[in-house]
């Protein structure tokens, strides 16, 4: 069974950084597409950044520039640098691979961006 484990958000303020990271277990995640995907209250769950197993990275126009992925397949992990963090990027973050796999939704990790 896998398991997909969010951790790192926190409450920052406009304009700052927070890094999230995402552990895999049961499975080999390297051989997957890696994505981060935001659900903003009361919205959808969206992608915002994927990654290949090779590391090529494409990312939503809304975080293009502010937000950096990145994976450790040796540690069957990703992560989620963030920073100029904005209001709009107040929710909760997913990893999961891309496309997602519905059963492998984690619980998330909220960011909240707020002053």
């Amino acid at each position: 069974q896998v398991q997909l484990v969010e951790s790192g958000g926190g409450l920052v303020q406009p304009g700052g950084s927070l890094r999230l990271s995402c552990a895999a277990s049961g499975s080999d995640f390297s051989l997957y597409t890696m994505g981060w995907y935001h659900q903003a209250p009361g919205k959808q769950r969206e992608l915002v950044a994927d990654i290949t197993s090779d590391g090529t990275t494409t990312y939503a126009d809304s975080v293009k520039g502010r937000f950096t992925i990145s994976r450790d397949n040796a540690k069957n992990s990703g992560y989620l640098q963030m920073s100029s963090l904005e209001p709009e990027d107040t929710g909760v973050y997913y990893c999961n691979t891309y496309p997602p796999r519905n059963l492998w939704w984690g619980q998330g990790t909220q960011v909240t961006v707020s002053s």
